[in-house]
C-alpha cells in the first residue's frame, strides 16, 4: 500500500530534477513550481528551472531502496508484496489489533520509510489494488493543488505525505466513484474512446453494460476495475527475504563520528526487525562492522560483536544497545560504510501464557536491563551466581560472567543448605558436647556428611546439621571429625 517512493529532496533552495535518459522522472517542489512536469524533456525542464541539479536516474538503487523497504515493514506484517512502480503492498488484516487500529498502523508505516530516507504515499483499503489507487490519486490531488491554496507548511516545501484510510467496502467504492479514468493505468490505452462516449470516472465505467463494454475494451480494464472494487480476488507473490541477515549501507560522504554512525545503524536495525519477525525468530548474537577507506591508506573495519544474555528480536532494544557500545567507541578513521550481521538465531520464545504479571517486572524485562548493563559495563563488570560440583560449601559457589552460558543443573542444588554463608565460618562454644550460639543449639536435620578435597590440599571432614535456638531460629552448623576433640563452627544461617 505504499506507492511512488522517492529520496527526500535536500532543503537548501535548489531545484533537483530526476532524469531519466532525456525525460524528467522525477521533481522536487520547488521545481514543479516553476513549471517542470513529470514526462517532459529534460531541455524544456533546464530552460524553466536552468539553476536545477539534474540527477540521473539510477533502477538499481531505486530496487535497492525498496528492498530495503520491504525488508523494514515486515516487522508489520509478515505478507509483504511488489506491486506496480515504486509500490509495496502490505496485507496489515492481522495485524490491525496488535497496532491499535489504521491510523496509527499507517502513522508507523509512514515513520519506519521516512527513517529510511523516503517519502511515501499511503493509502488503506480492503482491496491492494484499491489502497494503491487511493495513495496514488490522492497525492496527484495535492501536487496539483495551486501553491496559494496550500497551508503555510507546503509552501515551505514541508508537506507531510498524504494519508487516506478506508476499512470498509462501501466507504472504498465512494472514494474510487469519482475517481478519473486515467488514475487506472489498465485504462489508459482506452482513454480517447472512453471519453468518447462520455465515461469520465470509475464510478461512471462500472455502471456500463458488461457485455457491450468487454467486447469494446477487452477484458483487462474490467480485470483491473474488479480488482479494484473488491469484486475479483487479487493474487500477489508474497516478499521471501533472504535465509541471512547480511545488509550493507555504503556512504555518500564520510562520518567521523559515532553520532552519525547510530543514525545509519537505524535504518539497518529496522531492517533486521522486520526480517527477524518475518521468520519468527530471534538472535543472540550479531556483528557491527563500520568499513574504512580502502587503497594506500586502507584499514581494517572496525568490528562491534554484540553478544545477548536471551534472544532479542525488537528493534528498539537492538538499537539501544548498539547505540551503548557506540558511545564509547572512538573512531580511529573515518567510515566509508556500515554493515550488520545476525551471526546465530534461533526461534522465538513463546509469550507468557500466566494470567498475572511477575512480581518486579517480567522476565523479559529483566533481560533487557541485563543486556544493557553488560553494554554499558563491559561483560566482565557484570557476574552472575553459579555452582560447581564440589561438596564442600566454599568451593561449590563462584561467580560467572552475566552472559556465560547457565551452568549444567547442579545435584547440590536441592541439598538442605541456606544461601548466606559466612566466610571464614565461626567457633562455637560448647558444653557438655552441645554447640552454643547465644543459647543452646538443638539439632533438627542431619548430618550431611562430606569426605572431601584431599587432592588439592583443602581435606574437609565434617558432619553438617540443621540446628534452631531457643527462638526457633535456624542455623547451618558443623562438626569436625579430623581431630580427637570435636569442634563445632557456624558456617551458615537461614533466611
Amino acid at each position: 500500500m505504499l506507492d511512488a517512493l522517492r529520496p527526500q529532496w535536500p532543503d537548501k533552495g535548489v531545484p533537483c530534477i530526476v532524469v531519466d535518459r532525456d525525460d524528467v522522472a522525477a521533481a522536487c517542489g520547488h521545481a514543479r513550481h516553476l513549471g517542470v512536469k513529470i514526462g517532459m524533456r529534460k531541455s524544456g525542464a533546464t530552460v524553466l528551472a536552468p539553476q536545477a541539479c539534474l540527477i540521473e536516474r539510477a533502477p538499481q538503487a531505486e530496487h535497492a531502496a525498496l528492498q530495503r523497504a520491504a525488508l523494514a515493514l515486515l516487522q508489520y506484517t509478515p505478507e509483504v508484496a511488489f506491486a506496480h512502480t515504486h509500490a509495496l503492498l502490505l496485507d496489515v488484516s492481522a495485524s490491525l489489533m496488535m497496532f491499535n487500529g489504521p491510523r496509527r498502523l499507517s502513522q508507523l508505516v509512514a515513520r519506519t520509510l521516512r527513517r529510511l530516507g523516503l517519502r511515501a504515499r499511503v493509502g488503506m483499503a480492503p482491496t491492494a489494488q484499491g489502497a494503491w489507487l487511493l495513495a496514488s490519486t490522492r497525492a496527484a490531488q495535492v501536487l496539483n493543488t495551486p501553491a496559494g491554496a496550500r497551508s503555510g507548511a507546503a509552501r515551505t516545501n514541508q508537506v507531510r505525505p498524504p494519508v487516506r484510510r478506508c476499512v470498509r467496502m462501501a466507504s472504498l467504492h465512494r472514494h474510487l466513484n469519482p475517481l478519473a479514468i486515467e488514475c487506472l493505468p489498465a485504462a489508459a490505452p482506452r482513454r480517447d474512446w472512453l471519453d468518447g462516449v462520455g465515461c469520465h470516472t470509475l464510478g461512471a465505467l462500472r455502471a456500463l453494460p458488461r457485455a457491450p463494454l468487454q467486447r469494446r475494451i477487452g477484458t483487462e480494464v474490467l480485470r483491473a476495475l474488479d480488482t479494484a472494487y473488491g469484486d475479483r480476488p487479487d493474487i500477489h507473490v508474497w516478499f521471501t527475504p533472504a535465509e541471512h541477515f547480511d545488509q550493507r549501507i555504503e556512504l555518500i560522504e564520510r562520518i567521523e563520528h559515532t553520532t552519525a554512525v547510530t543514525a545509519v545503524l537505524h535504518e539497518l536495525i529496522n531492517q533486521m526487525g522486520g526480517w527477524l519477525n518475518q521468520r519468527q525468530c530471534a538472535t543472540d548474537h550479531l556483528v557491527l562492522s563500520l568499513e574504512h577507506e580502502t587503497g594506500r591508506q586502507a584499514r581494517p573495519p572496525t568490528t562491534l560483536a554484540l553478544h545477548l544474555a536471551a534472544p532479542a528480536w525488537q528493534a528498539s532494544h537492538l538499537q539501544a544497545l548498539l547505540k551503548e557500545k557506540l558511545d564509547r567507541l572512538v573512531l580511529e578513521a573515518p567510515v566509508m560504510a556500515v554493515s550488520l550481521r545476525t551471526l546465530s538465531t534461533v526461534a522465538r520464545p513463546h509469550a507468557s501464557a500466566t494470567l498475572f504479571p511477575e512480581p518486579g517486572g517480567s522476565a523479559e524485562d529483566r533481560v533487557k536491563l541485563l543486556d544493557l548493563l553488560v553494554a554499558r559495563l563491559g561483560p566482565e563488570q557484570v557476574k552472575q551466581a553459579g555452582m560447581r560440583l564440589d561438596h564442600r560449601p566454599e568451593q561449590a559457589n563462584h561467580w560467572l560472567p552475566a552472559l556465560h552460558p547457565a551452568p549444567p543443573p547442579c545435584p547440590l542444588a536441592n541439598a538442605d543448605r541456606p544461601f548466606w554463608l559466612l566466610d571464614p565460618p565461626v567457633a562455637l562454644r560448647t558444653h557438655h558436647d552441645k554447640p552454643y550460639y547465644g543459647s543452646a543449639l538443638s539439632l533438627v536435620k542431619g548430618p550431611e556428611r562430606i569426605e572431601t578435597g584431599w587432592w588439592d590440599g583443602g581435606l574437609a571432614i565434617r558432619d553438617y546439621f540443621v540446628a534452631q535456638d531457643a527462638q526457633f531460629i535456624h542455623y547451618w552448623i558443623y562438626r569436625e571429625r579430623d581431630h580427637a576433640q570435636p569442634r563445632w563452627f557456624l558456617h551458615g544461617l537461614f533466611a
